[in-house]
């Protein structure tokens, strides 16, 4: 028997038992489009945690003091212990290969204002003017804080966050926590959001950010050992090599420094450790994250597709059951076992791919709009059509095998006389 006869004899019978081939498909239906709606989530949601975390350029690299217990991927905030001293910073920017260093810290605001309005309890990140070019901000009006000036910087959400819309040019303050003393500042300059503070990147909207100069703003010190005196101290120092090719070199030479002569190796606890992280090496962690997550997501989902299967072989089996002496008829007329094998095993892969490519497009459809609903950038990847197609093919193949050995075995007299 041909194949496109095969073939066409197949398609005949799913079409004459529409609804049994509707109930059958519906397991692979569900497992294939729960697998690729999991595993879009996954990658939109890798995706978006890469641009928060590593909203630096290639050739920027974190510096931070941890603890062997903290995550490696470097907070928003600055993380790690406070233990850079200004004369570290300026070390730093001396290495070879290094185009620019900044610290990174912040104040902990208990309330911010603005004509007559207030909000509650802000973080200012306090950093030095080359800050934005290091972490790549873009600016959509004004510029950046200059030092020594009481000036900051505002993200696009934070100028309505006071239910009127700041400025640059305007004047705002804000209530340092510790001691409850009032700073003012103009605003000199508004970002484009960057930074997330939402549970993995996920969040309904960018977090309100504000940043200022360390000078005249930042006061938290500490006693330089190389120095002999009082610098500021920071939790973070962000490095940016002169290129993407110098990172290694780079990031090897500021571990040599902070382990030979720097004032974090005397000021830190013994049980933290110096971390220079890399955009690549966050992008690496991260991914390991989020693959292991989605891997087990997509593990469950997968269960949906052996059920699928399952159903699959069972209704293949009833169909034998009641085709026995149509059967026997096509071994009467010369109908070899092949013949019958290839007749249901390619209704079973039929039934398997029909199934996937129905549920690759529900899959793709439910991964965009769970994306759009928690507020994540659609990632997805067109392979997973043919994955699909494949995944179809495998699980007809392997659910209609034994059907279809058992009808080409059927002895024609026997089937002959069934009833």
């Amino acid at each position: 028997m041909e194949i496109l006869e095969g073939a066409r004899i197949s398609w005949r019978n799913i079409r004459e038992h529409k609804l049994r081939s509707t109930l059958t498909t519906l397991g692979v239906i569900i497992g294939v489009a729960a697998v690729i709606t999991f595993v879009t989530l996954g990658a939109s949601l890798q995706q978006d945690i890469i641009q928060t975390v590593a909203g630096g350029n290639a050739a920027t690299m974190y510096v931070t003091a941890q603890s062997p217990g903290e995550s490696q991927v470097p907070s928003l905030g600055g993380g790690g212990q406070v233990v850079f001293t200004q004369y570290d910073v300026d070390q730093i920017y001396q290495l070879d290969g290094v185009e620019l260093a900044v610290p990174e810290s912040g104040i902990a605001a208990s309330s911010m204002s603005h004509n007559n309005s207030s909000v509650g309890r802000q973080w200012i990140t306090v950093s030095s003017p080359g800050y934005f070019r290091v972490r790549n901000v873009t600016f959509v009006d004004g510029r950046p804080f200059r030092s020594n000036s009481r000036e900051v910087v505002l993200n696009e959400p934070s100028t309505g966050m006071f239910g009127d819309n700041v400025t640059v040019g305007d004047n705002v303050s804000f209530t340092r926590a510790a001691n409850g003393e009032v700073l003012n500042a103009t605003v000199v300059g508004i970002v484009e959001p960057q930074d997330s503070g939402g549970v993995l990147g996920i969040e309904q909207g960018p977090e309100p950010r504000v940043y200022a100069p360390t000078d005249p703003y930042y006061a938290r010190t500490a006693q330089s050992p190389n120095v002999r005196a009082r610098q500021l101290v920071y939790g973070r120092i962000l490095v940016m090599a002169d290129s993407p090719s110098q990172v290694d070199a780079v990031q090897g030479r500021v571990y040599n420094y902070l382990g030979e002569r720097s004032d974090a190796q005397q000021l830190k606890s013994q049980n933290y450790n110096f971390q220079v992280t890399t955009q690549d090496q966050i992008v690496s962690q991260i991914t390991q994250l989020t693959d292991t997550f989605t891997a087990y997501i997509t593990g469950i989902a997968v269960i949906s597709l052996i059920v699928g299967s399952i159903g699959i072989a069972n209704i293949m089996l009833v169909s034998v059951t009641e085709r026995t002496r149509e059967i026997g008829i096509m071994k009467a007329v010369g109908a070899q076992n092949r013949d019958v094998l290839q007749l249901f095993l390619v209704e079973a892969v039929m039934l398997g791919v029909l199934g996937s490519f129905i549920g690759a497009l529900v899959g793709l459809l439910g991964g965009y709009l769970g994306a759009e609903t928690i507020g994540l950038p659609l990632a997805f990847e067109p392979i997973w059509f043919a994955a699909a197609i494949v995944v179809g093919v495998i699980v007809g193949v392997f659910a209609g095998l034994y059907p279809a050995w058992d009808a080409a075995h059927t002895d024609p007299i026997d089937a002959l006389r069934y009833e």
